[in-house]
């Protein structure tokens, strides 16, 4: 859910990405060599998020390509809708598994539950260790304070958060900002529109909890478009 009528003036989308990844190249990865990465992809799935949804079931691939040479990565999915309803599936190794179980999500209105990912990521890493956190919505509407003591407690595991935000609600930015923040990870927005924008995002972080910074870096140096202007500035710092 979102209020429409609360706007925050626009940021270009590659300054956004710029910045998200410069946040993203300076989190310390806590892997050990022989583990594959671990990565829990929680969404918002109530009913304002359906067109941003059916976005990331076309290019939820791209996750598992990056990261191969890595040695892999295992995605757990996430979503809450509805009055209560939370999801959470196996750890998946395969792209088409994924595609799969989000195909089969249907958005359904209902109130934010950011709290019961958070917790859900607590009780994860404590059986094993979890390497990152994306999370991606566009509101919130749940007691800041106690976000923000799971997030911290994220943070003192080793467990950064990286949240995407979809469209300009002050109240959620204000938020995911300081969840980002408390855990160790990054905050960006995105633009809806921009598959390709989401994408890039996504792939980062799945590089990253496969590879941490150096393997970020590399990313960069294969790919065209926007990477090599991203490390640049990340070399800056």
């Amino acid at each position: 859910m979102t209020d429409g009528k609360k706007k925050l003036p626009e940021r270009s989308g590659s300054a956004g990405v710029a910045d998200f990844l410069r946040k993203v190249a300076k989190t310390p990865v806590v892997k050990a060599a022989t583990d594959r990465g671990r990565l829990i992809f929680a969404m918002d799935a109530t009913a304002s998020r359906e067109p941003t949804w059916e976005s990331a079931c076309q290019i939820q691939a791209r996750m598992f390509e990056q990261t191969t040479a890595l040695g892999g990565l295992d995605i757990q999915l996430c979503y809450y809708h509805g009055q209560a309803g939370f999801s959470a599936s196996p750890w998946l190794a395969r792209p088409g598994d994924l595609k799969d179980r989000m195909s089969a999500v249907r958005c359904v209105g209902g109130m934010t539950q950011i709290g019961r990912v958070l917790r859900h990521a607590l009780g994860e890493t404590a059986r094993r260790k979890v390497n990152a956190v994306v999370f991606v919505g566009d509101c919130m509407e749940e007691p800041v304070d106690s976000l923000c003591r799971q997030a911290a407690e994220l943070g003192m595991r080793g467990v950064p958060v990286f949240v995407f935000q979809e469209g300009h609600d002050p109240v959620a930015e204000k938020a995911f900002r300081r969840i980002a923040g408390l855990s160790g990870g990054a905050y960006c927005p995105f633009d809806a529109g921009s598959a390709r924008q989401l994408a890039d995002l996504l792939s980062a972080v799945a590089v990253y909890a496969a590879g941490g910074q150096r393997a970020l870096e590399d990313l960069g140096r294969r790919q065209g478009g926007i990477a090599p202007k991203l490390l640049r500035q990340l070399r800056k710092d």
